[in-house]
């Protein structure tokens, strides 16, 4: 995940900004408390593929 593309996704629930969780490989929204996941080097940005966050 690139610096540049991560500066200009925002989470589609909220319009918050997201972090790169890389561990998980995964986009995280702390506002949101989700989780969207990364495949195949391409972030996932449906609400409904979410991951929810303990």
């Amino acid at each position: 995940m690139t610096p540049d593309l991560l500066e200009r996704l925002v989470c589609p629930a909220t319009r918050s900004p997201l972090r790169f969780d890389a561990s998980n490989n995964e986009l995280v929204s702390n506002q949101a408390r989700l989780a969207y996941p990364i495949r195949d080097g391409v972030p996932v940005l449906l609400i409904e593929y979410a991951r929810p966050l303990d």
